[in-house]
């Protein structure tokens, strides 16, 4: 009788699986699919919630401690299940708008300079260091867009002198206000007051957007209901779970799924939402709503879209790679950024403009704007961890009338269900060992914001997210311990109740499931752990793989060819075709002729043999830092005012060639089985050798360069220079036109 009561218990799990194996990566992107797994797993999930309120929940009754925790599981479960349904609502409706991106790019570059809309475009900025605003001023300046119809603005609410002087070399308007009330909002809100243009883009300080953006995007507006166009954030440096397991080149950071999965499928219902950066605003439509950001949460963002949706307008999602920025450099940097966004999202909840609010709302759309995620992955994943210790330790079930036959027969198979349909509308978006290490990282630290938050709305200090990282090793300290604290209870549990003496559940068919959920969350809790700790930092500076020919010039007008491997604004790793002896010794100077660059100084750092058995040389540049463009060198060496403004140039060149094309980072396209065999090995992985941390920073006292190479710049500057003047030039023409107005 118990082998055939097992046997049957296998069945619905195979069920499953024989649909998986059928419908594979077949009918992904077709609707009549996308509807039957859905169809199919919501009978599969309605099976498995039958089972548990009236076999595991009900019986149990309320008023006992076993009843009470039973209880609180279950509800907490249902959230989880209620946040799972709704994404799977937005998967049914998901957009791909590039090719109504594309008809409207080729409309607009077929009209007259003239006729194309004026744009404002808005940094904001408060602490950031000007390594991270330069590139963003530059990529701004850069825009593919006239001249005469653009004006980039840093908002400087950290009125800081260094920045004006920056801005303004760079082509950039400057504006600061008296205070710093409403933090972003009241910014941007007191750059709106002056100035003019009908769109404005925001970005935040380190967000470089790519040069065709706006032709890709303002084309949207066509539609007089669209009042803001929102393209999704993307990343050229590693998140921390990616630094901290050395997977950057293996997995998507995890802002991927929500960016490319769940916002294209929110736009099928007009709600995706203004996500802060990237987003382009049409000012009539603000004009509508008092002519200012709403300012009654710290995510300004999301109450915007809701406060202009009253008014009719939609917010336009296109997934385009059309802006970069700086993931949280640091766990420290990650856990501010998620609790501001937690914090942001539950405030909006108790907000007259919010989704409880007045009129001109859905009622889907009122659902789709509750901060369901927040709250139940913090109570969710929280109580996953804790209920196998605490049923070990106290003999307190999670539910009763469980065996491991029906927990195989019930739950097993909507979990698994689940997980196959994420992956089928979001293949290569989703691993499902990461995504529980993310959110268990997550939920540990945010659970005490979240509970505040729903307790007192209001009163919470706004803390933007550090940019510019750390060169040391930054640990947070108590999710570590609550990591290890849990696996050292769960692991104490089940030595007790191995022992016939000390055993604390004599006699439990829920035993053996409870040991393995316990192993798979110390599993996942020493991943966290892991994560935790972001190593420190090797480079200063984000290095992108370039495979692009290159001639390397020496003393005395030699050159040899060679080949890009990767660069950065500190450096670059050539291919050398011709051999050592073309090369000077260690230390000695090389002129780095590289394409709509020019010739770039460098010193020969090291001597190398690639995995394919090549020849390469690190060089380290010798450019400017940008803290450099912020000194006043006009005064302090006007003999060499010339001289530095060639380096200055040359480096917004290389900016521009790095940061201003779709360098986006690749993965190795490696399967989930994979992945989690990676991440179980990072571990008990060591940390990377720190050699040479320092090499990709410029010294103290930066070499001079050398007159030979100095003049052999001279000769490719003039005519890479031109282009750059004639952005300054316009940029002045349009400043004092604007004057005169």
């Amino acid at each position: 009788m118990a082998r055939r009561m097992q046997a049957e218990s296998l069945v619905p799990l195979l069920l499953i699986t024989a649909a998986i194996l059928l419908f594979g990566n077949r009918w992904q992107n077709n609707a009549w699919a996308d509807r039957l797994v859905v169809a199919g797993l919501t009978v599969v999930i309605l099976r498995y919630l039958s089972w548990r309120l009236f076999e595991t929940v009900l019986p149990a009754g309320i008023f006992s401690v076993t009843g009470l925790f039973i209880w609180t599981v279950f509800i907490i479960e249902i959230l989880a299940w209620l946040d799972t349904a709704v994404l799977y609502a937005y998967m049914l409706r998901r957009t791909n708008r590039t090719p109504e991106a594309d008809e409207h790019e080729t409309r607009l570059r077929g009209m007259a300079p003239i006729d194309l809309p004026e744009v404002d475009i808005f940094i904001a900025t408060y602490n950031e260091p000007a390594e991270v605003l330069e590139k963003t001023i530059v990529g701004a300046v850069e825009l593919d867009w006239p001249q005469a119809k653009l004006n980039v603005w840093v908002l400087d609410d950290g009125r800081r002198g260094w920045l004006q002087r920056m801005s303004e070399r760079l082509g950039a308007g400057y504006l600061t206000r008296a205070d710093n009330a409403h933090a972003k909002a009241g910014n941007i809100n007191a750059a709106v007051a002056r100035t003019s243009a009908p769109f404005f883009l925001v970005l935040d300080a380190d967000f470089i957007p790519q040069r065709n953006f706006l032709y890709r995007t303002m084309g949207f507006f066509e539609d007089p209901k669209i009042g803001i166009v929102q393209i999704p954030h993307n990343f050229f440096n590693p998140d921390p779970m990616q630094a901290s397991l050395n997977m950057s080149k293996v997995m998507p950071d995890d802002q991927r799924f929500f960016f490319e999965a769940i916002m294209p499928g929110r736009d099928g219902y007009d709600c995706a939402f203004c996500c802060g950066s990237n987003g382009i605003v049409r000012r009539s439509a603000l004009e509508e709503i008092g002519n200012k950001l709403p300012s009654g949460s710290i995510t300004e963002d999301m109450l915007l879209t809701l406060a202009l949706k009253r008014k009719g307008y939609i917010t336009r999602y296109l997934d385009e790679r059309l802006a970069f920025g700086l993931a949280p450099e640091n766990i420290n940097a990650f856990f501010i950024q998620r609790a501001r966004w937690a914090r942001g999202a539950i405030q909006i909840m108790f907000l007259r403009e919010g989704p409880f609010g007045g009129p001109g709302l859905r009622w889907y759309e009122r659902l789709f704007f509750l901060p369901f995620h927040w709250i139940t992955q913090s109570f969710g994943q929280t109580i996953a961890m804790v209920t196998p210790a605490i049923y070990l330790l106290t003999g307190v079930p999670p539910l009763v009338n469980a065996s491991a036959d029906t927990v195989m027969s019930y739950q097993l198979p909507a979990i698994v269900a689940a997980i196959a349909a994420v992956r089928h509308f979001a293949p290569g978006k989703y691993h499902p060992l990461a995504t529980m290490a993310h959110g268990v990282l997550q939920a540990f630290r945010l659970l005490p914001v979240v509970v505040a938050t729903l307790l007192k709305p209001h009163g919470h200090a706004f803390k933007v997210t550090p940019k510019g990282g750390e060169w040391t090793e930054i640990q947070d300290t108590a999710t570590v311990a609550i990591c290890l604290l849990l696996c050292g209870l769960m692991t104490a549990g089940l030595a007790i109740n191995s022992s016939y003496n000390l055993q604390i559940i004599a006699s439990s068919h829920l035993m053996p499931v409870v040991a393995f959920w316990s192993v798979v969350n110390m599993v996942v809790l020493l991943l966290v752990a892991k994560i935790a700790i972001t190593p420190q930092l090797l480079r200063s500076e984000v290095r992108f793989e370039l495979n692009e020919p290159v001639v390397l010039r020496t003393e005395g007008g030699g050159q040899a060819a060679g080949k890009c491997h990767d660069m950065s604004l500190n450096g670059i790793q050539v291919e050398v075709h011709a051999g050592r002896s073309c090369l000077p010794e260690a230390g000695g100077w090389i002129g780095v002729d590289v394409a709509q660059v020019g010739v770039v100084p460098a010193q020969l750092r090291r001597v190398f043999k690639g995995e394919d058995g090549s020849l390469r040389a690190g060089l380290s540049f010798a450019l400017p830092a940008a803290e450099e463009l912020a000194e006043p060198w006009e005064e302090r060496y006007p003999d060499r005012t010339a001289a530095a403004e060639g380096a200055a140039q040359l480096r917004r060149r290389l900016i521009r060639k790095l940061f201003t094309k779709d360098r986006v980072r690749k993965f190795d396209g490696q399967d989930d089985w994979r992945i989690g065999v990676s991440m179980l090995k990072s571990i008990v992985a060591s940390e990377q050798t720190v050699s040479e941390v320092k090499n990709a920073c410029q010294d103290a006292a930066r070499p001079v360069v050398p007159d030979w190479l100095r003049a052999l710049q001279l000769q490719t500057e003039p005519a890479l220079d031109d282009e750059w003047r004639a952005v300054l030039r316009a940029h002045e023409e349009s400043t004092n036109d604007s004057s005169a107005a």
